[in-house]
């Protein structure tokens, strides 16, 4: 079973699409179809399903993914190391994060990054919290950075940061002369309408078990898988919504959002962890940018 159809299935999977997959792979369709059809030949069976969307995994198809994805990650580890003993300094790094990490974070990380390491490259997913510990457990991912999410033994935290969760507001709302020394109440936050994050994100669950302390009920206009657009509706003034304060340090600091902090214990510390798969060992681009991750909250920390 030769390795590049290995890499070729796999991609066709996550794409959910043949042609999709050969974009991706900078390939022609054709050469991805050859490739796939070659597996099924030496398998005796179908892999896939051609729908008008696309393809869908058989039987078959789906235990041929679940028992060959660690073999193919590991050997693009062992690819990356070798190398890195040639001095080449190569490779990708699969980066699953909360999509609100985009506008003040992921984008410094990403130019310091290529400035010392101009030859790797990333593959960068976003998702809630149990998105990315599944990705990172199932090995579809290198590294995830998530909010609140679980301990477990086969996660190691890399990186742990406390950040309070902060009430996002439009600076004309009405909630904004309400705020006291940098503090709003939480009792006067569910008096207006919120914009927040669906139950499968950690940040969500902070907040629900804030409101269900205080007896409160959330009166929601949106419940969204993305972050961003949470942020946007707030900045627009349609609702409140919620965010760890440094990761919208630069639409405060531009005058377009207020964060305040909100006086609920259970919003104090909103931690955002950096974790890989306590069984694997990290290729040489993924501890690279364990490294730099490592150093920007530690900075983030003395700030």
């Amino acid at each position: 079973m030769e390795f590049t159809a290995l890499k070729y299935f796999h991609e066709a999977v996550r794409s959910g699409s043949i042609r999709r997959a050969a974009e991706t792979l900078h390939i022609t369709a054709s050469s991805v179809s050859r490739a796939i059809a070659a597996l099924e030949h030496e398998l005796g069976t179908p892999l896939f399903e051609r729908t008008r969307k696309g393809v869908r995994l058989t039987a078959a198809g789906t235990l041929l993914e679940r028992h060959t994805l660690r073999t193919l990650r590991d050997l693009e580890r062992v690819q990356d190391s070798i190398d890195d003993l040639r001095g080449l300094h190569r490779g990708t790094v699969t980066l699953y994060a909360a999509e609100g990490l985009v506008a003040e974070f992921l984008p410094s990380i990403i130019s310091q990054f290529n400035q010392k390491h101009p030859k790797i490259s990333f593959e960068i997913r976003f998702g809630s919290t149990d998105e990315i510990v599944g990705a990172v457990i199932d090995d579809h991912a290198d590294i995830g950075i998530m909010f609140n999410g679980p301990h477990r033994s086969d996660l190691a935290s890399i990186v742990e940061h406390a950040d309070a969760l902060c009430c996002l507001l439009s600076p004309n709302h009405p909630l904004v002369s309400r705020a006291q020394d940098g503090i709003v109440k939480l009792e006067d936050v569910l008096d207006w309408p919120l914009a927040l994050p669906e139950k499968s994100f950690g940040m969500r669950r902070m907040i629900d078990d804030a409101v269900a302390e205080r007896s409160g009920v959330a009166r929601l206009i949106l419940n969204t898988n993305s972050l961003e657009l949470a942020k946007r509706t707030a900045i627009s003034g349609d609702a409140v919504a919620f965010m760890p304060g440094f990761m919208v340090r630069e639409e405060v600091e531009a005058g377009r959002l207020y964060a305040f902090r909100i006086d609920s214990t259970k919003l104090d510390a909103a931690r955002v962890t950096v974790c890989v798969h306590q069984g694997r060992e990290p290729s040489f681009a993924a501890r690279a940018l364990l490294d730099l991750l490592r150093r920007r909250f530690a900075d983030l920390k003395q700030g």
